[in-house]
């Protein structure tokens, strides 16, 4: 039997859609789940090798669910990323006509992405969440609903009609999906990656997050994602999600790994991954001093100091 994926489904996401465009798919099972957490318990498990599942979009940030899940729990790992365009259809029941529509579905990250067409076009519809898009379609074709904005590529699977198509509020909008699995050594640099991290504090403290960030800053380290999470302990307890430029095996990046771990009460290593938008050649060069070779230098020199060599 081949090696399986989990995904958040059901058949007929947008989260299908952007897995299938990873060649090894072709080797392996793909199983849909009704949730994040569900397929990332199956890895925990051992049900599935690894799953994909959503983790931020251009318009509203990142999805809290993923997000809290890779925070909390047994930890994983992330190993590869994918960017899917995305804009939205509104399904309905074959015969439906707008006027009809009283009641529209979808995932609760795509309520920003077509809220301003929703105001313009359906005024009065009641907006009601679902575990996806595809699900959303699923309770439509069911009728417990009257719509739901999910891909045209999903009409046909649930038997419903495209009545608009093109849904969206903002160009160019993008969702993010990550593909998760247990820990292990991270694949081999490209020298266009990401390494995601969560950091918590010792103690809440003024410059507390100035000191979390110059680990980054002294080393000339781009942070593309900085986002805090609830830790569940009161109001005003935080953990920071952070997505940063570079491989672990990157000097300077081991470097602020090692500065952060020494202040910080704990950090979660989330892996080092390719990223999906760059090739190698896009990457600027590190600033002056911050490059490996400069870290491996200054390294070699306080060794032959030590070595009375200098």
């Amino acid at each position: 039997m081949p090696a399986s994926y989990a995904y958040l489904g059901p058949e007929g996401t947008f989260t299908e859609v952007a897995l299938r465009t990873l060649p090894e798919t072709a080797t392996r099972q793909l199983i849909p789940y009704v949730s994040v957490q569900s397929a990332l318990d199956a890895v925990r498990g051992g049900e599935a090798e690894a799953a994909f599942v959503p983790i931020e979009n251009s318009v509203e940030g990142g999805i809290t669910t993923t997000l809290d899940e890779l925070v909390a729990g047994e930890p994983l790992m992330i190993y590869r990323e994918v960017l899917l365009s995305i804009t939205f259809a509104l399904l309905v029941r074959p015969g439906t006509a707008l006027s009809d529509i009283k009641t529209v579905s979808a995932h609760p990250a795509a309520q920003p992405q077509v809220r301003n067409w929703l105001k313009a076009n359906l005024p009065e519809a009641v907006w009601e969440s679902a575990a996806s898009n595809a699900d959303a379609a699923r309770l439509v074709q069911e009728g417990r609903y009257d719509a739901a904005f999910a891909g045209e590529f999903a009409a046909s699977r649930y038997g419903l009609a495209a009545l608009e198509t093109g849904i969206h509020d903002a160009e160019n909008a993008q969702t993010r999906f990550v593909l998760v699995g247990r820990p292990a050594r991270p694949a081999a640099p490209t020298g266009a990656d990401k390494t995601s991290i969560v950091l918590w504090q010792r103690d809440d403290h003024p410059g507390g997050l100035r000191d979390l960030l110059g680990e980054f800053a002294t080393r000339g380290i781009n942070l593309m994602v900085l986002q805090s999470r609830p830790t569940g302990a009161g109001i005003g307890n935080y953990c920071f999600c952070i997505d940063a430029e570079g491989h672990i095996t990157d000097r300077r990046v081991a470097d602020a790994l090692m500065g952060l771990k020494r202040i910080c009460r704990d950090v979660r290593f989330l892996g080092s991954y390719p990223r999906a938008n760059v090739t190698a050649a896009d990457v600027p060069a590190p600033l002056t001093g911050t490059s490996d070779s400069a870290f491996v230098a200054a390294a070699d020199w306080v060794a032959r100091c030590q070595d009375g060599r200098f």
